[in-house]
């Protein structure tokens, strides 16, 4: 009732109006409010009139109850509020800062719900919109911005609807700009572009225009930066170099041909700084870490020498202790080297190994002692004295255990037999 009579009271055009749209924005913090409000015969059409208005307090309110019916997760909301997206859109170039961050939060929230709303936006142009509105000097609207593009860029068809019209806009190249800017300006814009851009590599549809945008060299060259500063990293950095490191791991996954544009041993130093950095407090970013460094040491021998002659094997095995994740990666990692550069890993490399592995093939988990039966038939097949080594610690106690796992059985056998 009390929202009813709020709305006869907007109707009505009241002298009391902006008192009843602040009445009505407090009430639409409810989901059944929000529900029942949009059922209201009218209702939209009042709010988007109010919206529309030339008294800039009015249209701030209306603005304010839009932006808190968009938080519904009901589609139906969301669908309710079709009218005003073209409004929406429009009031994105010249308005205020404030009501042009209000407009665009309303529109990413309304993206998330909807895929009617979605196709609507699409059609009114709002990828054109987003990139007039990027070159912005205003941190709030980029970050706003990188909200939009981060919720589109979720949804289903994004690859087959979204991606396209962004990579035939100069999106792209401003977004790797935002997100290797992070450091110095916005870092809440940085974090938004960031993800918008690890779910673009995700799709596998728009690899080759970021590689030919140079987006390797511009993530690694932001990973240097960040590592010679982490000690005076800012707050929530994490949020930033998740997304980074998936990026730049991806890109390297996909592109057979891309490792050859970074050649660069600071890299593999730069990332350690930041795994150690993270160790403690935020160790899903070590996962994330030696994905990247998988995916350099997996196709390339220049990475595997490197980091044998730069002596970050200690590092490696002490991250085998990280996560179950962390432990299954390092041991890929070390895989790749020896693979690579089985003459590097020689006395003492294969010295530092052995006990780490040991405890590993004590561990309930296949994929971890899988991965280390892996590391040891490579060791022993180029390091002829680790078996005997192995042996000597006690190793062939921890690979009779295995003989009766069907998933293990034959692989502990092929060592003993080694």
């Amino acid at each position: 009732g009390q929202v009813l009579e709020l709305l006869r009271g907007m109707q009505r055009g009241s002298e009391e109006r902006k008192g009843l749209l602040s009445r009505l924005c407090w009430a639409l913090q409810n989901q059944e409010t929000q529900q029942k409000f949009v059922r209201l015969e009218g209702s939209i059409r009042t709010l988007v009139g109010l919206f529309t208005s030339s008294l800039a307090d009015i249209q701030m309110e209306a603005a304010r109850c839009l932006h808190k019916l968009s938080h519904s997760s009901d589609p139906k909301v969301a669908e309710a509020c079709l009218p005003v997206t073209s409004y929406l859109l429009t009031y994105l170039l010249g308005h205020s800062v404030e009501f042009t961050e209000l407009c665009l939060y309303t529109l990413g929230n309304l993206v998330v719900e909807s895929k009617a709303v979605r196709k609507q936006l699409l059609s009114q142009g709002i990828i054109p919109v987003v990139a007039s509105c990027i070159q912005s000097p205003h941190e709030a609207v980029l970050e706003g911005l990188g909200y939009v593009l981060s919720q589109l860029l979720q949804a289903k068809e994004a690859p087959t609807d979204i991606i396209p019209l962004i990579l035939d806009s100069a999106l792209p190249q401003h977004m790797l700009r935002l997100v290797c800017s992070g450091l110095k300006s916005g870092m809440g814009t940085a974090v938004e572009f960031a993800w918008s851009l690890h779910y673009i590599v995700c799709s596998h549809t728009a690899n080759t225009v970021l590689l030919s945008l140079g987006a390797v060299p511009a993530l690694t060259s932001f990973l240097l930066d960040l590592a010679s500063e982490i000690q005076d990293a800012p707050e929530g950095l994490e949020l930033l170099v998740c997304p980074v490191l998936r990026c730049l791991g991806n890109l390297l996954a996909e592109e057979m041909g891309c490792e050859v544009q970074i050649r660069d041993e600071r890299l593999l130093i730069a990332l350690f700084l930041i795994m150690e950095h993270f160790l403690q407090e935020h160790p899903f970013i070590v996962q994330e870490g030696l994905w990247l460094l998988n995916n350099l040491t997996a196709d390339e021998p220049f990475y595997c020498s490197a980091l044998l002659s730069l002596d970050l094997l200690p590092a490696v095995l002490q991250l085998l202790e990280c996560s179950q994740m962390a432990t299954v990666l390092a041991l890929t990692v070390l895989c790749n080297t020896v693979v690579r550069d089985p003459a590097h890993w020689q006395q003492p490399h294969w010295q530092l190994a052995l006990p780490r592995l040991l405890p590993i093939l004590m561990l309930p988990d296949p994929e971890a002692v899988g991965q280390s039966l892996e590391l040891l038939h490579l060791l022993f097949l180029h390091c002829p004295e680790a078996a005997a080594d192995f042996i000597r610690q006690g190793g062939h106690r921890a690979l009779e255990r295995h003989r009766s796992t069907p998933a293990l059985q034959e692989r502990a056998q092929a060592l003993l037999d080694m």
